[in-house]
């Protein structure tokens, strides 16, 4: 089974504009995501793919192994649907390019021991910060007994109204992909809740199809603002053999 790692980069981040390239100790931030997926040894090729040639200028110069895509994907999935059409592979995983402080064994929870054709597995943890349950740009997930996502939202979900004994879970940036599944979501429009929470994972629920979620201990952060780029940079060390694993 050939597994590949995939480290979507685009520069345009509506959020935070060149993202990837943001300076943390004199490396941009791409190279520390790159450094922590080189600790799974089960990845056949590791590959930042990006549409920005600031991105592959970046990565030429940090030997980082890249792919160019085209600049108008609106969604990430869209990104890694492009790269299967180019690099052949048994799963895609996905490992979000703002994750500097993601854990190995985050990554190694989505990659299957069997493949099924049809395999799409997301990696969530729960939410332990109130604030973190309010903010729009933690994915919140409901799952089944299956373990199989119900649904995915922005707001906070579900709603304690009965029960107070319960978690919030949130995605992580950390999903596998076997090319079938792929090959659905580049066929398949996007639905109605879709469209209106912005998720690209809702493809799979609203037509039934399985999308599968793994609970993890996770401590990362997404880099979505200035204070969380300064977060991330009290927590690493400039040397990288002292970044976290």
């Amino acid at each position: 089974m050939k597994i590949i790692a995939v480290i979507p980069a685009r520069y345009n981040s509506s959020r935070f504009q060149g993202k990837p390239l943001a300076d943390i100790h004199g490396k941009p931030m791409i190279w520390w995501v790159y450094q922590q997926v080189k600790k799974v040894t089960e990845f056949a090729e590791i590959i930042v793919a990006t549409d920005s040639d600031k991105i592959k200028a970046a990565c030429e110069q940090l030997s980082m192994d890249f792919i160019m895509t085209s600049d108008n994907h609106y969604t990430m999935s869209a990104r890694i649907h492009e790269v299967s059409t180019k690099i052949d592979a048994d799963v895609y995983v996905v490992v979000n390019g703002d994750e500097p402080l993601i854990d190995p064994n985050v990554i190694r929870a989505v990659i299957p021991t069997t493949l099924d054709d049809f395999y799409a597995t997301n990696a969530m943890t729960a939410i332990s910060d109130p604030a973190s349950v309010m903010d729009i740009t933690n994915i919140k997930v409901i799952i089944g007994k299956d373990m199989n996502a119900l649904y995915m939202t922005r707001s906070p979900a579900p709603y304690p109204k009965s029960l107070l004994d319960f978690k919030y879970y949130k995605h992580l940036g950390v999903i596998a992909y076997s090319k079938q599944a792929l090959d659905f979501y580049h066929k398949t429009e996007a639905g109605y809740n879709e469209k209106i929470e912005d998720i690209d994972y809702l493809r799979f629920i609203e037509n039934r199809k399985p999308f599968k979620m793994v609970e993890v201990s996770a401590n990362s952060v997404s880099v979505d603002t200035i204070k969380d780029l300064e977060y991330i940079i009290k927590q690493l060390t400039p040397s990288p053999e002292n970044s976290v694993i």
